[in-house]
């Protein structure tokens, strides 16, 4: 043909390094038609079809199905576009290679039984949609016309998990116990008492104030006294107990008596539930922050100093959550 150089289906083979077997069926496609034939009827290529055999070969390895690459390869597609697509689609898979892998590797290292492994993967293969809307009904539930309150945006985007695409072991795990949690009816109810609560101590010149505030002058007066040593019955244990309760009487803005330590050893009491400090170590895992310091210690020396100081007949059962 014009004296172009021609090329048996052998000699393409030899050339490209596939088989001729390879050859023939991506010609038999149509991948690679002949360009003449001999006078026997056996098929011949010209030197176009080495760089089209090569450039099938690539997007064979990198995953592209028939159909595609024939489009590309007659120009009926541009490859950049397909190229685009293909790694989009590889970084789903990809990242669903990653979850089975946390998961697989989670198993091996709690032990898990079949049980477990079932809802551990069904729970970690959660599209990031189902995730959210997992999310939104526990905190939805939580912060039940609360979500608009000044002083709660803060603490829902602060309780928000935000599972990456490539999680590790720990972070699988932790989001599964952490689902599981947010199925706990009690504990939903607990968190909505507290929220509520909270919400309740609101005064309109403290609307703005994060309800935190209150765990946060709790965690400043008391550890020190903790570290310390102090009986929370002690005399010694005053100025900390004075501390909290002026806080607390500043955020109702009523006086500081007995009838508000006793509220403030209520309030306390019923924060100091184990699942609270459980969901934000778990959360702390997932979202790749620092762990957080238990809660509890400090609660619980609280509540014992303030009921230490009301009349006998006010003061509660001195009983710890053991959930």
């Amino acid at each position: 043909m014009n004296g172009d150089t021609l090329f048996s289906i052998g000699d393409l083979a030899r050339r490209t390094g596939l088989t001729v077997k390879t050859v023939r069926f991506y010609s038999d496609a149509g991948i690679v038609p002949p360009t003449d034939r001999t006078p026997s009827g056996y098929r011949l290529y010209g030197t176009s079809a080495v760089a089209r055999l090569d450039l099938v070969r690539t997007l064979r390895e990198l995953g592209l199905d028939l159909a595609t690459i024939r489009r590309v390869v007659d120009r009926e597609v541009p490859l950049p576009e397909v190229a685009a697509a293909h790694a989009e689609a590889l970084d789903v898979q990809i990242r669903v290679l990653r979850l089975r892998r946390a998961v697989l590797t989670a198993v091996a290292q709690r032990g898990s039984t079949p049980e477990e492994l079932d809802l551990m993967h069904k729970l970690a293969k959660l599209s990031a949609a189902e995730r959210g809307r997992l999310i939104d009904d526990f905190l939805g539930t939580v912060f039940d016309g609360l979500r608009t309150h000044p002083a709660f945006a803060a603490v829902v985007r602060s309780m928000t998990p935000q599972l990456p695409d490539d999680p590790d072991p720990e972070q699988v795990t932790a989001w599964v116990e952490l689902a599981e949690l947010f199925q706990d009816e009690d504990f939903r109810a607990t968190m909505r008492q507290m929220a509520g609560q909270l919400a309740d101590d609101r005064t309109p010149e403290s609307a703005s104030a994060v309800p935190r505030v209150l765990a946060e002058t709790v965690r400043a007066q008391v550890v020190p006294a903790l570290a310390a040593g102090i009986d929370p019955a002690s005399p010694q244990a005053e100025p900390a107990v004075t501390a909290i309760s002026a806080h607390y009487a500043r955020i109702l803005d009523r006086p500081d008596d007995m009838d508000l330590r006793g509220l403030l050893a209520d309030r306390l009491h019923s924060m100091d539930d184990p699942r609270r400090d459980q969901y934000l170590r778990l959360l702390a895992v997932i979202n790749g922050w620092p762990a957080p310091e238990s809660l509890a210690p400090a609660l619980q020396w609280s509540v014992r100093a303030l009921r230490a100081g009301l009349p006998r007949e006010r003061r509660a059962p001195d009983v710890h959550r053991t959930r």
